[in-house]
């Protein structure tokens, strides 16, 4: 099987009349300028695969019923918290189902899950990884990529024990953390396109000689993400327990190098930016969440021109639209900084791409060699007719979106899944929406 596109966006830019062979899942030629052959599958204007650096599939369930309350992110934190009490593995199965069916027909061919929820309310564990195997099945029904996360969460804040809501994240030490975890890799290794990461939560809860256990004891290869200065009272406590800001508390921990990536990262001094980019971290941006949120402006184009890779991520999942991030990105940089043209069109294509996959611990972008993951995009909508392709980014939303391609194989089409199912009839199917 072979993918003519009317246009696609390689890393040169774009090009006119590509077509693209794979086998095996990866992609084995890209040709440019050259005419459709029989058997040919047509494509509009094509993207490499999209990867979601960053979700909280849970959070979704918080999608419009949090506006009315006002307040700020430690406000809307307690609301959260109900939504993960009510979980269970099956309700778990329902909602993760229903949200990476809603990524998938919006675009993400891949999502990086930062997941904590892992035990009973009580703390108990669950038997046989009940939570971890919830959001594998899910995804593995549904045909995303899945990047699972696993979170090491230990503590309430800095110096502080956990809440009664915090319960069910803890394996109350690092040590318990690392044993789980690689009972899980062996756990999740029959479930196709989906890859098991790690995480700490943050350095509020983490505590520092924790995170240098994990550093020495997680495999080197392994994806590793943490939440970082989303907020200032973050920095305010590293530095008040530490005398170090928390980019600085990973740094000792032996934490700051190329397979981390830092989450939101809104609230850096110059010393930040400058070791982030030296250890060439990605940083996952969330823009739509950090709106939300009022979490503020990061310093995404300082951090990109210190040597950071710039990844995008829904987040709280209040919007799944890989283009509102990237635009969101860009008008961020635009309101904070007077000028325009901060990102690149082709910049924001390769943090929706190469880097968000990237950050994943997997291979994207249209070249060979790469997982022949694709995503059409309408040239001809009321949103994208006359725009240049290279520039879709900047006007195209997720209901462009046409045919998404896993692995050469179309798994979803004009927002519906390949086998006809409706997201919004799969979410139906949670408990979103019940009082």
């Amino acid at each position: 099987m072979t993918y003519w596109c009317r246009t696609a966006v390689l890393p040169d830019g774009a090009r006119s009349s590509v077509r693209i062979e794979h086998a095996g899942g990866r992609i084995t030629a890209i040709e440019s300028a050259v005419a459709a052959r029989a058997g040919d599958i047509h494509l509009d204007s094509v993207f490499a695969g999209m990867g979601n650096a960053h979700s909280h599939a849970f959070h979704r369930a918080l999608r419009g019923r949090t506006h009315d309350d006002g307040g700020d992110f430690w406000q809307w934190r307690e609301s959260m918290y109900e939504a993960a009490a009510a979980l269970t593995p099956h309700s778990y199965r329902e909602l993760a189902t229903g949200v990476f069916a809603e990524m998938l027909a919006a675009g993400y061919t891949a999502v990086g899950e930062f997941h904590y929820v892992h035990h009973q309310s009580d703390g108990t564990p669950y038997p046989d990884h009940a939570m971890e195997v919830a959001l594998a099945a899910a995804a593995a029904d549904v045909g995303i990529r899945l990047t699972l996360l696993d979170t090491c969460y230990l503590a309430g804040g800095i110096d502080s024990p956990l809440s009664s809501a915090q319960a069910r994240f803890s394996d109350g030490t690092a040590d318990g953390w690392l044993a789980r975890w690689f009972l899980l890799r062996d756990a999740l290794a029959g479930y196709p396109g989906v890859t098991l990461g790690a995480a700490v939560h943050s350095v509020r809860a983490v505590p520092r000689e924790a995170l240098a256990t994990i550093a020495a004891g997680l495999p080197a290869d392994v994806p590793l993400h943490v939440h970082l200065s989303e907020q200032p009272q973050e920095n305010a406590d590293s530095i008040a327990a530490y005398g170090m800001t928390p980019t600085e508390v990973l740094a000792d921990a032996g934490l700051l190098a190329r397979r981390l990536t830092v989450v939101h990262a809104t609230h850096l001094t110059s010393t930040d930016i400058d070791m982030l980019g030296a250890a060439g971290v990605s940083v996952a941006m969330c823009p739509t969440t950090e709106a939300d949120l009022g979490d503020g402006i990061g310093p995404a184009r300082a951090l990109a021109e210190a040597g950071a890779h710039i990844a995008l991520g829904s987040d709280q999942n209040a919007v799944i639209d890989p283009f509102l991030e990237a635009r969101g990105l860009e008008a961020g940089e635009r309101l904070a900084s007077g000028s325009r043209g901060r990102f690149s069109p082709a910049a924001l294509a390769t943090a929706l791409g190469v880097n968000g996959y990237a950050a994943l611990g997997l291979d994207g972008g249209l070249v060979v060699g790469a997982l022949c993951d694709l995503v059409e995009v309408s040239s001809t909508s009321v949103r994208t007719f006359g725009a240049r392709a290279a520039q879709l980014p900047l006007v195209a939303t997720a209901s462009d979106v046409g045919r998404v391609i896993v692995g050469g194989v179309v798994v979803a089409n004009d927002g519906y899944l390949a086998d006809g199912s409706d997201p919004a009839t799969l979410l139906a199917r949670s408990s979103i929406g019940s009082p």
